[in-house]
This record gives C-alpha cells, sequence and structure tokens, in this order.
C-alpha cells in the first residue's frame, strides 16, 4: 500500500516510524516532512496548503492513503477536496474540524447537548469581557482562551484581576493571536487530573486508541508560559475502566451524535482534552488530530499485533473493528527539547550532537521535531521544539531513568528541556 503522509513534526517522525511496522506497506511519502524522516519515507516538495496539488501527486502515485497530522490542512478541507477525488483519507472533514477551530462552537455544541463541560461566557467586546470579569460570576482564577487554533498558546489561567485584563487586552485590543483571539472564552478555572484521551472515529464507530498526559507549560512545577507541550507520558494505568466509558458515554458519543444531527460525520481521531474532577470527566477542548508530544509517548505502547496503517485505513473507509488495537503494558516517557527562549524569540542554526549515541540505546527513540542538516552534515536546530526522546520501562521510575539518562549525551548548549517529565 502506498501512503502519503503530511507534516514535519515530532508527531508525522512517530507516525512514519510506526507505519513502517507494518507488513502492508509498500511505500511511504511524507511531505514536507525533515531530513531525519529519510530513513522512513520518501521526501517530497508538494504545497500542501494547496489541494490541487496534493490531489495531483496521489493520483499521479496512486496512492492508497492520505493521513493528515497537523490541524491546519484539515481546518482548510483538504481532507473534502481528497475525498472528493475518491482518495482514502486519515482526518475529519472541514465541517467537524470546527471542533478544534471555533472553542464556541464547542463549548455551544456541549450545552445544547448535555456534555459536561467548565461555565463559560463568550467576548468579542473587551469592555464586555472586563465587566464580566468584575461581576465575579466566574471566580477567581479564570481562564481566558482564544476562539481560534493558537498552536497552544491561546490559553491564559488568570489568578487576578490584572491579570485577567492583560489576556483580555492582548486578545482583543492588541490582536497579537490575530484572528484566533477575535472572540474569546471566559471559564472557569476547574480543579482535578488533566488527561489526553484518543478515540478513533470511523463514522460510526468509536473505539479508545488510549491515554496520555502531557506538560503544557514550559518550566517544571508547571510554571511560565503555555507551549505547545514539552513532554508527555502514557501508560496503562492512567484512567480506569471505569472512567473510560463514563468518558465514551457522556462526551465522546454525545459529540458525534451532535455532529451527526449537523448532517456531519467524523473520521479520524479525536482527541479531548478532559479534566477528571471527582471521578466525573469534563471537556476542556477538542483537537482533531494526534496530540504532539502526546502520540510520541503512546505510539511506542502500540502492541506486536497491532498493525497501525491497517487501521488507520479501516477509520478511512468506515470498518473499524474494535479487535484491531492492541497495547503492551510498558510504560513510555516523552521529553521535549526546545531551543531556549521558547515559545519566545529563540535562535536557529546551533549544532547539535550526541544523536547518534542516543539512538543506539536500548529502550530509547528519538524523533525529530525541528531538525534540518547544514552542510558539514551536521543536525542543527530548526524551530522551537527541536526534539523528542523517549525512554521506555516496565516501571515509570525506569522509564524516566532511561531518557534522562540518554539526554546527558545530548550536546547542544542551546536547548533545554524539563526535568520532572513524568512526575
Amino acid at each position: 500500500m502506498k501512503v502519503l503522509v503530511i507534516g514535519s513534526g515530532g508527531r508525522e517522525h512517530a507516525l512514519l516510524w510506526a507505519l513502517k511496522k507494518s507488513p502492508t506497506l509498500t511505500k511511504l511519502y511524507v511531505t514536507p516532512g525533515r531530513p531525519a524522516m529519510e530513513n522512513f519515507g520518501v521526501l517530497v516538495n508538494i504545497n500542501i496548503q494547496d489541494s490541487v496539488d496534493v490531489t495531483q501527486f496521489c493520483k499521479k502515485e496512486n496512492i492508497e492513503l492520505v493521513i493528515i497530522g497537523p490541524e491546519q490542512p484539515i481546518i482548510n478541507g483538504l481532507a473534502d477536496d481528497l475525498t472528493a477525488e475518491g482518495i482514502n483519507v486519515f482526518a475529519p472533514s472541514q465541517a467537524a474540524a470546527k471542533l478544534e477551530a471555533s472553542k464556541s462552537f464547542t463549548k455551544e455544541l456541549c450545552k445544547q447537548y448535555g456534555i459536561p463541560t467548565a461555565k463559560y461566557e463568550r467576548f468579542i467586546d473587551e469592555r464586555l469581557a472586563k465587566n464580566f470579569v468584575r461581576s465575579n460570576k466566574i471566580k477567581l482564577p479564570l481562564v481566558i482562551k482564544a476562539n481560534g487554533i493558537a498552536a497552544g498558546k491561546g490559553v491564559i489561567i488568570c489568578h487576578t484581576e490584572n491579570e485577567a485584563f492583560s489576556a483580555i487586552d492582548s486578545m482583543l485590543v492588541e490582536k497579537n493571536l490575530g484572528e484566533s483571539g477575535e472572540e474569546i472564552i471566559i471559564e472557569e478555572f476547574l480543579i482535578g487530573e488533566e488527561v489526553s484521551f484518543f478515540a478513533l472515529i470511523d463514522g460510526l464507530k468509536v473505539i479508545t486508541l488510549g491515554c496520555a498526559k502531557d506538560y503544557k507549560r514550559v518550566g517544571e512545577n508547571n510554571e511560565g508560559q503555555n507551549t505547545g507541550g514539552m513532554g508527555s507520558y502514557s501508560s496503562p494505568s492512567i484512567i480506569s475502566k471505569e472512567m473510560e466509558q463514563k468518558i465514551i458515554q457522556k462526551i465522546i458519543y454525545p459529540t458525534i451524535q451532535a455532529l451527526t444531527n449537523m448532517g456531519t460525520s467524523y473520521k479520524g481521531v479525536l482527541f479531548a482534552g478532559l479534566m477528571i474532577c471527582k471521578d466525573s470527566p469534563k471537556l476542556l477542548e477538542y483537537n482533531v488530530r494526534f496530540g504532539d508530544p502526546e502520540i510520541q509517548s503512546m505510539l511506542p505502547r502500540l502492541g506486536p499485533n497491532c498493525d497501525l496503517l491497517k487501521l488507520m485505513l479501516s477509520v478511512a473507509e468506515g470498518k473499524l473493528n474494535t479487535k484491531m488495537v492492541e497495547f503492551n503494558h510498558k510504560i513510555t516517557v516523552c521529553v521535549v527539547v526546545a531551543s531556549k527562549g521558547y515559545p519566545g524569540d529563540y535562535q536557529k542554526g546551533e549544532v547539535i550532537k550526541g544523536l547518534d549515541k542516543i539512538e543506539n540505546i536500548p529502550g530509547v527513540l528519538v524523533f525529530h521535531a525541528g531538525t534540518k542538516r547544514d552542510e558539514s552534515g551536521n543536525w542543527i536546530s530548526d524551530g522551537g521544539r527541536v526534539l523528542n526522546i523517549v525512554g521506555e520501562g516496565n516501571t515509570m521510575e525506569e522509564a524516566k531513568s532511561k531518557v534522562y539518562s540518554a539526554l546527558n549525551f545530548l550536546e547542544w548548549s542551546g536547548g533545554f528541556f524539563r526535568y520532572d517529565i513524568g512526575s
């Protein structure tokens, strides 16, 4: 089977690594990709914002499945255009992607269908937003979110009125998030255990792919700014089977039914960011693609009989089988290595050494998120989040020990990572 993966981050590198194991795979392409991905697939130069360009390539190369990694092409409707040309796609439609593209859409859907979520109000006027904060109808601390997508940086937890006013001004007055921040959500701050929950949906059937926990803040002890994610871990015991069923019955199924009532089916992975509050799950947000870096810690836990390619094709074709998902009992910890300054300004082009040593350590994986080669063939930094180092073990301590021991071999003065992933 010929497959095209769209994307260039650590998420896509991990997907390529897992797809390469499938005996049904004949050729794997990736666009735009990165040099580190050449070991797994052929890098091709396609304009992923141009559906005609993507479609023409797929027809020319007889691509049987397209897997879209990042959210923007999904939100732009690439899956719709490929499906219209008879090409199988692992990604939801543009209409279904509103679950991620618009937090207001999702919050209103939750209200209409009784899906548990935080109390909230929506605003486009900064004066009304500030008056609402002053009214204390939602007590401090509270959360202010940009309506649109913002690379994981559109959520601000505010402990004081001044912090809330600053967040409101940043989005509604200063337009620091552009169109994404033209409407904001002010919602209650939920207390509980945060979990990333992933479900595969083929239009009708729903199966759980698994759970992970991610670390959004840039600093240890969850301090500092929000990021796209500084690490994650996955294990068999993050939630109970009872909680899994509550999530499916109270959150996932009603969401799929709501979309169906709107004339929209969902095919792909649905990533629910949840807060478990006193044994009751509440929806924080939806994403319509795999989490990054969550999937980097989840894919290494797929069992030997779980063929990811067959699984993703079954979703695209509407033939999902619950027996197709199998996980091992390992625990995996993924540490993101980022450029100093991230999520703010940072330098590119710094030489990174030691990766060859790390890649040869048993039970350790390296996924490249933001690297390229210089003229001498050295790996150099080329982004904010640059590397994902994953350690696997039978216990959390073993997994953490592997990943942090491996990081001792990394030679890059311009990089940093959190030391508390898995804690």
